[in-house]
């Protein structure tokens, strides 16, 4: 008994050291843990990576962005001068015709005809002239003699002009049926190209009957409206001595069609109406511009930039780098390894830059990517240094850099 009591007290003694050496191994575990906690919060979070770049400094062209429609310079809408049955058709429809091409044909019998009738009796006017002008000479060479009275000569006088009178009558009505005997073949007054027919062979058709329709495609206008506050704009450099005057045409415009990012066709203003539109408060404008390859057609709906001036020495920065405060505008700059935010004043898009009117310096160095990790102004961030215009900027809308 003595030896199993003396087992039972050292086995609840190395029990007792057991726990207690595990107990104290919990506790330096969970004193370092808390100290490498303590240290990592000491420490911080790294800065955030964001990109910046050099606030751009450059001279440019302002343009003023309107919307209009492609129309043709030369609208033809083709009808017969004379009456008569269709008897054949002769163009493709939706191709290109030459000026002079046969297009109808009007059945021609008629009309030639009519014209043979008119030659007679031309022919017919002519031999009486001959014979009116015989007797009357006769008649002046018996006047002479006494040998016709007074009046028979004045007879023969007035005959023979009556005669020269009806031979100019019968040339009217043959050069009339020999008109109509031409336009029994209805040709293309311009170069173009032709719509569909709208009537096929054997239909009767008269001079108010449409055949087809024939746009000129070598030029094309641009026809946009611009609002009064534009037309003031351009009318106040006019008179300031400026270059720009559209009364007198040869303003610049750049024309982009639905399908195109930019604007890559060129051309000039030819026209300006004569008064506003009261009811929209806008001036119709055209522009011309060269089809020379055929890319425009009629109706089509086109982005138009006007020229409107230009600057010289314009900050320019990426509108990504643009931030929204109610109703201000701010970006961040870097400076000396912090985020810090300027208020900005903004001015038109210069080929997917922003034109900044006052708040940025020309050596600013603009956040353009990343600006959504910095929560406060002054937070320290690791810049990384892009190029403002290689940045992702999109294509302008409003202006142009020269």
């Amino acid at each position: 008994m003595n030896v199993h009591k003396m087992f039972e007290s050292r086995g609840g003694r190395r029990l007792l050291m057991v726990t207690a050496m595990f107990a104290g191994i919990v506790v330096l575990t969970g004193c370092e843990s808390q100290a490498d906690t303590q240290a990592g919060a000491e420490q911080g979070p790294p800065p955030p990576q964001v990109s910046v770049a050099q606030v751009l400094v450059e001279d440019v062209e302002l343009w003023d962005a309107f919307t209009g429609r492609i129309e043709a310079v030369e609208t033809v809408d083709l009808r017969p001068r004379v009456s008569g049955y269709i008897e054949s058709v002769n163009y493709t429809e939706g191709e290109k015709v030459e000026k002079g091409d046969v297009l109808f044909v009007i059945d021609p019998r008629p009309y030639r005809a009519e014209l043979e009738r008119a030659e007679a009796e031309l022919q017919r006017a002519r031999a009486r002239a001959e014979l009116a002008r015989s007797e009357a000479a006769r008649a002046e060479a018996l006047g002479q003699s006494r040998s016709i009275s007074r009046e028979e000569l004045d007879q023969r006088r007035s005959a023979a002009a009556t005669a020269e009178a009806d031979i100019l009558a019968a040339q009217a009505i043959a050069e009339t049926a020999r008109l109509n005997m031409e336009f029994t073949e209805v040709r293309a007054p311009i170069s173009g190209r032709a719509g569909r027919a709208l009537v096929t062979s054997g239909n009767l058709v008269s001079e108010a009957t449409p055949l087809t329709s024939i746009v000129a495609l070598d030029r094309v206008h641009v026809h946009f409206h611009s609002d009064e506050r534009a037309y003031l704009h351009y009318d106040a450099l006019a008179r300031n001595g400026g270059q720009f005057s559209l009364r007198d045409g040869g303003v610049p415009v750049r024309v982009g069609l639905a399908s195109d990012e930019d604007y890559p066709y060129r051309g000039e203003v030819d026209f300006i109406d004569n008064r506003l539109d009261a009811d929209t408060g806008t001036i119709l404008t055209r522009a011309v511009l060269d089809n020379g390859e055929g890319r425009f057609a009629p109706g089509m709906y086109a982005r138009v930039q006007l020229l409107a001036g230009s600057a010289e020495g314009t900050l320019l920065i990426d509108d990504k780098a643009v931030l929204t405060d109610q109703d201000r505008k701010y970006v961040y700059v870097v400076d000396e390894g912090r985020a810090m935010r300027r208020d900005v004043q903004l001015g038109r898009m210069v080929d997917g830059l922003r034109v900044v009117t006052a708040g940025l310096e020309p050596s600013d160095q603009v956040v353009v990517n990343g600006a959504q990790r910095i929560f406060f102004p002054g937070m320290p961030v690791a810049a990384e240094s892009v190029d403002m215009r290689g940045s992702g900027a999109a294509s302008g809308e409003y202006a142009a850099v020269r």
